[in-house]
């Protein structure tokens, strides 16, 4: 073979040595991109799933946010429903002495407006004095005030049964404020007046029940030698002694019997009673002598049917319309007496009302004492006998002045069965 041969099977062993170099280092390409194709879709796949693992944390998170709001709004609503439920007072003060909590039925036992439910407790408890004491008393010891009861003036209780107690922390047992839940003791301590007050009753009829007998036994004998003593026989001096011994035995006999029909135990008749036609007719009864000095007497509202004695009833509001009539007369005032009635299903409160001078404070808690009077001529049972034969049926009375003058005897009465008006709102005028 001729060197021009082997150069050309050289070249052709090079050329074939460089395909096979340049086809081994291609398919390496292929390969290698191959693999990177398979690696980026396998890195794909990883990021989507981390993703989408993220994405739903992140709406369990939310979902459990949600309905943690959720419960803690429910909470925080039924919360407020339970202490706005309460009949109780509830009243929250922290340690700085603000009020943070003080329910409806609270602000109503203590007479506040909504606007006063919150700030210093002073303040908010200025017409409520002995409360705010008993707070204070809690703040300033950080012990408990268990079963007290305080007078208020000025709210719809007149007394409160309370008890204070301090908020602690549960890790330092610091105190941090008081809680105090209060109740309306007015009924109870109403009851427990009636109470004392028929044992007042029942033991002072006892006591002079006796003394009573044998004082208008000596009465009868000084009234009988009267009697005996003929004044056409006696000097004419002497006659008008004689008449006067008369007549004030008389008036002092009937003074003990009187009295020996208030004190003798009273035994009640209990009946249906229709309170609107026995007040017209405790009303008729003055009408005339209110007509002859031109004033009226006025009937109004709506009068309940009670469980009662009718004799002693229209006995009692008699009373009290005579009590009126005459505190005008002798004041020289022409009379206006107003009748009034209410029922509210729980009580029946029936209201006589004048334009009179009032009753004076200095006597207005003695007024239904027995023998106390202001009256030049009375004898001081009049007023006794109405508040025993309310008290008798488990009512009040009480006396007040009206803002316009005059005094205003409240009588309050258990009601029973339903309304009934007035037989008439009838002024009686005179022309």
């Amino acid at each position: 073979m001729s060197q021009s041969g082997y150069l050309f099977l050289g070249l052709t062993a090079i050329v074939a040595g460089l395909s096979a170099v340049l086809a081994y280092a291609v398919l390496r390409i292929f390969a290698a991109a191959r693999a990177a194709t398979r690696d980026e879709r396998t890195s794909g796949s990883e990021t989507a799933f981390m993703a989408a693992a993220m994405e739903e944390a992140v709406r369990k998170l939310r979902d459990g946010e949600r309905a943690m709001k959720a419960r803690a709004e429910a909470s925080e609503r039924l919360s407020g429903e339970i202490v706005a439920s309460l009949t109780s007072g509830l009243l929250v003060v922290d340690r700085d002495g603000i009020v943070r909590t003080l329910n409806p039925a609270g602000q109503t036992m203590l007479g506040l407006p909504g606007n006063r439910s919150e700030g210093p407790y002073r303040e908010v408890l200025k017409d409520a004095g002995p409360l705010a004491d008993v707070l204070e008393e809690c703040l300033r010891t950080a012990r408990p005030v268990v079963r007290r009861a305080v007078p208020l003036t000025g709210g719809a209780a007149s007394h409160l049964g309370l008890t204070v107690s301090p908020i602690r922390e549960d890790t330092s047992g610091e105190t941090h404020g008081v809680i105090c839940l209060f109740s309306d003791l007015t009924e109870v301590m109403e009851l427990e007046e009636q109470l004392r007050l028929k044992d007042s009753l029942a033991r002072l009829g006892e006591m002079t029940a006796g003394i009573a007998h044998e004082f208008r036994n000596g009465l009868a004998t000084i009234h009988g030698y009267g009697r005996l003593l003929e004044l056409e026989r006696l000097p004419l001096d002497f006659r008008p002694y004689v008449q006067g011994i008369r007549d004030e035995t008389e008036a002092l006999g009937q003074v003990v019997t009187n009295f020996l029909g208030f004190a003798r135990p009273t035994e009640l008749a209990l009946a249906p009673v229709e309170m609107a036609a026995l007040v017209e007719r405790a009303a008729d009864e003055i009408r005339a002598d209110v007509r002859a000095r031109g004033g009226d007497v006025t009937v109004s509202g709506q009068f309940g049917r009670v469980e009662g004695d009718e004799v002693l009833l229209r006995q009692a509001l008699s009373n009290l319309c005579r009590n009126a009539f005459e505190a005008c007369d002798q004041a020289g005032i022409v009379p206006r007496i107003v009748i009034e009635g209410h029922w509210d299903e729980v009580h029946l409160r029936i209201s006589v009302s004048d334009n009179g001078p009032g009753v004076p404070d200095n006597v207005a808690d003695r007024v239904f004492r027995p023998f106390f009077t202001t009256k030049a001529q009375g004898t001081g049972l009049g007023l006794a006998l109405v508040q025993k034969i309310v008290v008798t049926h488990n009512g009040r009375v009480t006396v007040t002045n009206d803002d316009g003058g005059g005094a205003r005897f409240v009588v309050t009465l258990p009601a029973s069965i339903r309304p009934v008006s007035s037989v008439g709102a009838l002024p009686v005028k005179l022309a």
